[in-house]
């Protein structure tokens, strides 16, 4: 997917702490949250995105410990859904 796809879906969602569904071309879907760090913006405009497992949202919620994310390829989403 596209940087502008990917932006308009977190941003228009509203997706600050919802946790979303990650489809991947080649792994597994993941269920994560979408977070901004101070370097959200360059990341963003290279296609990349910092994502917390859902498993972990809850602990970044109190923490806010970037060391609970990873780094993604955008060019690697297929597609993204909203959770349930």
């Amino acid at each position: 997917m596209t940087n502008e796809l990917i932006q308009k879906f977190v941003e228009t969602k509203s997706q600050k702490s919802t946790p979303v569904n990650i489809h991947f071309k080649q792994r597994s879907t993941l269920k994560g949250v979408f977070i901004r760090t101070n370097d959200y913006d360059e990341l963003r405009m290279k296609n990349f995105w910092r994502i917390v497992p859902a498993t972990r949202a809850a602990e970044w919620e109190k923490t806010k410990d970037g060391n609970l994310a990873r780094i993604y390829n955008g060019a690697e989403f297929v597609r993204l859904t909203e959770s349930n």
